[in-house]
């Protein structure tokens, strides 16, 4: 039910005039996906008391994303041809068009967030818009460590600063929004802000695993592309049981960061435990 309410939204979101560009963002955006960030970011808005409609923020989030997402696969970058099960954008379009509908998710992201703003007048909201936009640049600073690194002997130190940029940044920011937007308390939002920084390292052990031991089929996207791009991942340093000895630690932080929050926070405490066992 929750996917079918986001897929909706999105939907409703994206422009609907049928040109190549705008063909191009809707095939990468409504190809599937977790939409596990902007049930993050509903899910940390509820637990703090917020009832309002932020579906504006909740699709911000994922056009964020799948912007990010495109760009990974283009030639530049990763050089994948598959995503979420079908063909990348620039494989499915071409190297331009992809290039072209990343820009315009990324920039629709903020103009939906702006019109709500303007329209609600609420400091919330702008502050929310601007915890996204910290993460959405955070992000792309972590994409460039990465790929200027390709390659290259790093330490263990590096590669979390990789990745609490790359992946983190964007989830934390996701989660830190959405209590913000419910007008958490500071130890709300401490806690549910911990909570984030740990989901996203246990999200990225999880994808070096899986980008190792799982499918293409399974996957939704071609496995073994760490290899293939002469990336550092955590299989680097550690073994498989390691890194999942690690993830499994990480994973019982976060659920004790959630132990301040008086009210019910069964459902964060699921995607935690969720996360750790994910196969795609």
């Amino acid at each position: 039910m929750y996917k079918d309410y986001i897929e909706k939204q999105l939907d409703r979101y994206l422009p609907q005039e049928d040109t190549r560009l705008n063909q191009a963002m809707r095939y990468s955006t409504l190809q599937g996906g977790k939409r596990i960030r902007p049930y993050l970011m509903e899910l940390a808005y509820k637990v703090v008391g917020g009832t309002g409609d932020i579906s504006a923020y909740m699709c911000a989030i994922e056009f964020i994303h799948t912007y990010s997402l495109i760009h990974d696969d283009l030639p530049a970058m990763d050089n994948d041809d598959l995503r979420r099960g079908v063909p990348t954008s620039h494989i499915k379009f071409d190297e331009p068009t992809a290039i072209l509908a990343g820009d315009a998710l990324l920039t629709l992201a903020f103009q939906i967030m702006l019109e709500d703003c303007v329209n609600a007048d609420d400091i919330a909201k702008t502050k929310a818009m601007h915890l996204l936009s910290e993460g959405a640049l955070q992000m792309v600073q972590g994409q460039m460590l990465d790929v200027t690194n390709e390659g290259k002997e790093i330490d263990i130190q590096l590669l979390d600063t990789i990745h609490l940029n790359k992946t983190g940044a964007l989830i934390k920011a996701t989660i830190k929004a959405g209590a913000v937007l419910g007008y958490a308390s500071d130890m709300e939002l401490f806690a549910l802000e911990t909570y984030g920084i740990y989901l996203g390292k246990v999200f990225q052990i999880i994808d070096d695993i899986l980008d190792v031991t799982s499918t293409t089929q399974i996957l939704g996207k071609n496995v073994g592309s760490d290899i293939k791009n002469n990336k550092i991942t955590y299989l680097s340093f550690y073994s498989l049981e390691e890194c999942y000895k690690i993830a499994n630690e990480l994973t019982n932080k976060a659920l004790n960061s959630l132990d301040k929050i008086q009210t019910d926070t069964t459902l964060l405490r699921k995607i935690a435990q969720d996360l750790v066992i994910r196969k795609n």
